[in-house]
């Protein structure tokens, strides 16, 4: 039995998970990122930043994950989360000595595309970023 093009894109994405924290969520990807042979380096570094930004704006400013997705495509990765808040992420002006308010200018500078889409009850941002430079 030869895999269909299905099966294969099933071995090459994680949806339907929702980790509550950074922590589960790093760790989750790490696993992804082995899963897929993603090349160790600057470019499994930034996924794994932005995957800790993304939920972690998501339990912070939104009441937690509602879903979380990987997809791997040729030398990229797209990390998707949704929560259920409807509010779209917005660049804060912080001071240096202030704890937090970088997160989201990080996650537009590490990734190639970002994209937010709201819907009634939510919303669902996906950051792609290159898994090498």
């Amino acid at each position: 039995m030869h895999p269909t093009e299905e099966d294969e894109e099933d071995h090459k994405a994680l949806h339907g998970a929702s980790p509550q924290t950074a922590e589960r969520a790093r760790d989750v990807t790490r696993g992804f990122l082995t899963a897929v042979a993603a090349p160790a380096g600057d470019g499994t570094d930034a996924v794994l930043l932005v995957v800790s930004e993304l939920v972690t704006n998501a339990v912070r400013h939104a009441g937690g994950v509602t879903r979380f997705r990987l997809v791997a495509g040729p030398g990229t990765v797209t990390v998707t989360v949704e929560d259920a808040s409807s509010t779209a992420p917005t660049l804060r002006r912080s001071c240096v000595g202030e704890p937090g308010g970088f997160g989201w200018q990080l996650v537009r500078e590490l990734s190639e595309d970002v994209e937010v889409s709201t819907r009634p009850g939510g919303k669902t941002v996906s950051a792609l970023l290159a898994l090498s430079h």
